[in-house]
């Protein structure tokens, strides 16, 4: 088994000072801002940023052409409910009307079979009273 050996004042700066160093060549040895690689990298990047805003141009016109295609076909349809809203309304009322009139009709029927009824009560109610003698016979018309 190992011994377990804790690292010394002067291992830890000769480490510290090794990555230093290493940080140091890495950053000497990138290349130059005029490089063909870098350059072609550069490049690459940009026609990829381009692509992209191109891509999210597309998506919003996209998205502004579904809007509008949306708002189209809802106003047809709340047109198209709005019509045929407006026509059963109409429907409605000239059913109420046609009620309105056959309940006229029965309620004119009614009352002119009442006064009919009570037209003959009444004449059965005279023509007794003048059996009886009570009562003068009625004026003829």
């Amino acid at each position: 088994m190992a011994i377990f050996r804790e690292k010394d004042f002067l291992d830890r700066r000769t480490a510290a000072q090794t990555a230093k160093q290493a940080l140091l060549e890495k950053f000497k040895s990138r290349p130059a801002e005029d490089d063909p690689a870098v350059l072609a990298r550069q490049a690459e990047r940009k026609a990829i940023l381009e692509a992209r805003e191109q891509r999210n141009r597309e998506k919003e016109q996209l998205k502004r052409e579904k809007q509008a295609r949306e708002a189209a076909e809802r106003a047809e349809r709340e047109a198209r409910e709005a019509a045929e809203r407006a026509l059963a309304e109409e429907q409605a009322r000239a059913e109420a009307k046609i009620r309105e009139a056959e309940e006229a009709e029965r309620l004119a029927k009614e009352l002119a079979e009442d006064a009919e009824r009570k037209a003959k009560r009444d004449a059965r109610y005279a023509a007794r009273k003048q059996r009886n003698g009570r009562m003068p016979p009625p004026p003829r018309p």
